[in-house]
């Protein structure tokens, strides 16, 4: 059997997916697109092997039996709602906006679809889920982005926090996984990530540091659990595209893609 993917969302994961689909994966077909700017999606397109509809977010389901949300925070009820609705699976790449909207999780329930969140830019989720069927007693994460990557974010426009001129690291944020998300909803979806892995939002503690010796878009995790004691770092190259996420998140959702149909998965 072949799945058909189809992409929400055609910026800088979008089109890296879109294209490795259609470029041909065993078991699977890319089978529409959803984008703001249709012209633009079209000319992105240009190029590829099989022609596929461009279409509103809404009408995905219809025309799939995956679709992958790699779109705007904002936007993903606008996604994820109809596809669960008809019992699709749904790759969420917004699992920040996830965690104020986690009744699409007992929609998915009642319709017998699926919400999947892959890894992305984070390492070593398997482990921290694996450490959740224990006893965990505390996760940090410390995330390190050049200026750029962290501009914009209502986080630091509301509190007025200005990072253009920065010459040393600054600590912008300290909270929970769930005030992260919410102010820095295209920044930190992998702090979502993290807490829904392993002990919820509320207990995940987030440092966010706006830091211009660094190139890369770095993720150190600290988890003390009772079957083990876990830190891990990654450090990302950031996007060409858009420099507030990392190449690695757009090959993270081939990877899970490649997994739905594999004989052979490996993790957990």
């Amino acid at each position: 059997m072949t799945l058909r993917v189809a992409i929400g969302g055609f910026g800088a994961i979008g089109k890296v997916v879109a294209r490795r689909l259609d470029e041909g994966i065993d078991g699977l077909t890319l089978a529409a697109v959803a984008a703001r700017d249709v012209a633009r999606a079209k000319a992105g397109m240009e190029g590829f092997t099989h022609e596929v509809p461009v279409m509103p977010l809404a009408g995905l389901c219809q025309f799939a039996d995956v679709v992958v949300e790699c779109a705007p925070a904002a936007v993903l009820r606008e996604v994820a709602e109809p596809a669960l609705e008809h019992g699709r699976t749904v790759i969420v790449l917004s699992c920040g906006a996830l965690l104020d909207n986690f009744d699409l999780v007992d929609l998915a329930r009642q319709h017998s679809g699926r919400i999947l969140v892959p890894t992305g830019a984070l390492l070593g989720l398997d482990a921290v889920a694996a450490a959740a069927e224990g006893s965990i007693a505390n996760v940090r994460m410390v995330t390190r982005k050049p200026p750029g990557g962290l501009a914009g974010a209502p986080y630091l426009v509301a509190k007025r926090i200005d990072i253009t001129r920065l010459s040393e690291p600054k600590l912008v944020f300290a909270g929970t996984a769930r005030e992260a998300a919410r102010g820095f909803p295209a920044n930190v979806n992998v702090a979502a990530a993290l807490a829904l892995a392993g002990i919820g939002p509320d207990r995940t503690m987030v440092e966010i540091w706006a830091d211009p010796t660094v190139t890369r878009n770095t993720h150190r995790i600290e988890v003390e659990a009772e079957a083990a004691r876990l830190s891990m770092q990654v450090e990302n190259v950031p996007s060409a595209e858009n420099p507030r996420t990392g190449r690695l998140t757009a090959l993270s959702v081939i990877a899970a893609l490649k997994k739905l149909t594999s004989p052979l998965a490996i993790g957990t």
